[in-house]
Parts: C-alpha cells; structure tokens; sequence
C-alpha cells in the first residue's frame, strides 16, 4: 500500500482563499478514483499502484493551473510500504490503540 500527503498551493493569486482552487485539484482526483481524505491541510491518498498514485497528483496539479494560476507549489510526502497491506485507516487506529 502506497499512502501519500499532497498539499498543494496556488501562488500569486488575487484573493486570500484558496478553496476554490483545492476544490478543483479535489474535484481531479475524483475522477481518477483513487482513494482520497480532504483535511484542512492537505490531502491523504492510497494506493496500491505508483503509477495510478502519480497520474492522480499530477491531475490534481494541473486542474489549479486550469484555474487560470501561473505558478503552483504542490508538497508529496510518500510511505510506502512493501512488507504489510496497510493503509491511513490502519495507521491512525495503532495510534489510537496506543493512547
């Protein structure tokens, strides 16, 4: 299971909310069908293929620039892991079992 963090970040835009544009980036990744959650501060996705993982952060940062931005900065932070099938569910639950 392959579990990434994207933030992405419209630069240079006119106004100081940038929901518009991650609805759009959100709204790319929906397409795709690959497994996403929204946070307040990036999004999570899973998948078991790194191509597929890839192909859906990059649709998700090309829908920004469809927005009408000249300049995105978009953050991947990736695990994966290899030796078990687990995925964010999996993860926050040890955590949880831990406290």
């Amino acid at each position: 299971m392959i579990c990434a963090e994207l933030t992405i970040i419209p630069i240079g835009t006119s106004e100081t909310s940038l929901s518009g544009y991650i609805a759009a980036a959100v709204s790319a990744l929906e397409e795709t069908g690959i497994t996403y959650e929204l946070s307040g501060m990036g999004t999570q996705l899973e998948s078991e293929d790194p191509d597929e993982l890839f192909d859906a952060i990059k649709k998700a940062h090309e829908a920004v620039f469809l927005k009408g931005v000249l300049r995105v900065a978009t953050s991947i932070k990736i695990d994966d892991r290899r030796d078990a099938d687990k995925g964010l569910s999996q993860k926050v639950m040890a955590v949880k079992e831990k406290l």
